[in-house]
C-alpha cells in the first residue's frame, strides 16, 4: 500500500496566533548591551513587545527639526529638548519624536530620562496615526506624562492630550484638544506658560 504524503496545513488551519513573549525593560537594555541589537536597528519596546519603528518620511523630518528648533527657543533654564532618544517607563522604551526634559543632556550619560523627567512628548504621525492616538497613548498616559501631542501631518493640526489618568489596564488621556494653523498650543514647563505656534510646527 502507498502512502500519501501528509498535507502541509494551510495558512487558515494554523493558529492564528503562535505563543511570543514580552520583554522586561532590563532584558531590552541587555540585549542591547550584549549587541543583538544595535543602536541603529529601527526598533523600540512598547509594553514588553520589540515593535518596528515606523518609516520616516521627508515632511516627518521636516516637522522634527521643527519642533525641536522652536522649543529650544522657547523653554525656560533648566529644560532641554531630546529628539527621537529613549524615555523609560515600567514596560516600555518609546522613543518619542520630541521630548521636554528637564535638567540638561549631559544628566543622562548613565541613563535614559523616566517620565519624572519629562514634561511632554511629541509624535510626528501621518502613516503611524493610529499606532500614536492608541498604543503610544496608553504607555505615555500609564506613565504619567502630562502632555502629548501629535502633530498630525495628514490633518495638518495638532492634537493635544492631557490629564493622563496613570497606571491600568484602561489607562488614557481623558482631555483632548486640537489646534490648528492660525493658533497656538499652550504648555506648561517648570511652572512657566508656554504658547508654540502651530504654524511654526507644520512643514
Amino acid at each position: 500500500m502507498t502512502l500519501a504524503p501528509s498535507p502541509v496545513p494551510s495558512a487558515s488551519a494554523r493558529p492564528a496566533l503562535w505563543p511570543l513573549r514580552q520583554f522586561t525593560v532590563d532584558e531590552y537594555h541587555r540585549m542591547i548591551q550584549a549587541g543583538i541589537l544595535g543602536e541603529d536597528d529601527p526598533v523600540e519596546l512598547l509594553e514588553g513587545w520589540i515593535v518596528y519603528k515606523m518609516t520616516r518620511n521627508p515632511p516627518h523630518d521636516v516637522a522634527v527639526a521643527l519642533a525641536g528648533e522652536m522649543l529650544v527657543r522657547l523653554l525656560p533654564p533648566g529644560w532641554h529638548v531630546r529628539q527621537q532618544s529613549a524615555v523609560t517607563t515600567d514596560d516600555s522604551e518609546p522613543e518619542p519624536d520630541v521630548a521636554v526634559v528637564r535638567g540638561d543632556a549631559r544628566q543622562y550619560r548613565g541613563g535614559h530620562p523616566g517620565p519624572g523627567d519629562v514634561a511632554a512628548v511629541l509624535e510626528v504621525a501621518d502613516t503611524s496615526l493610529a499606532r500614536d492616538r492608541v498604543d503610544k497613548a496608553v504607555i505615555y498616559a500609564r506613565a504619567g506624562v502630562p502632555d502629548y501631542w501629535i502633530v498630525n501631518l495628514t490633518e495638518a493640526k495638532i492634537e493635544v492630550y492631557s490629564g493622563p489618568t496613570g497606571p491600568g489596564a484602561s489607562a488614557g488621556y481623558p482631555a483632548r484638544a486640537d489646534f490648528t494653523r492660525g493658533q497656538s498650543v499652550p504648555l506648561e514647563v517648570g511652572g512657566q506658560k508656554l504658547a508654540v505656534r502651530v504654524d511654526d510646527l507644520l512643514p
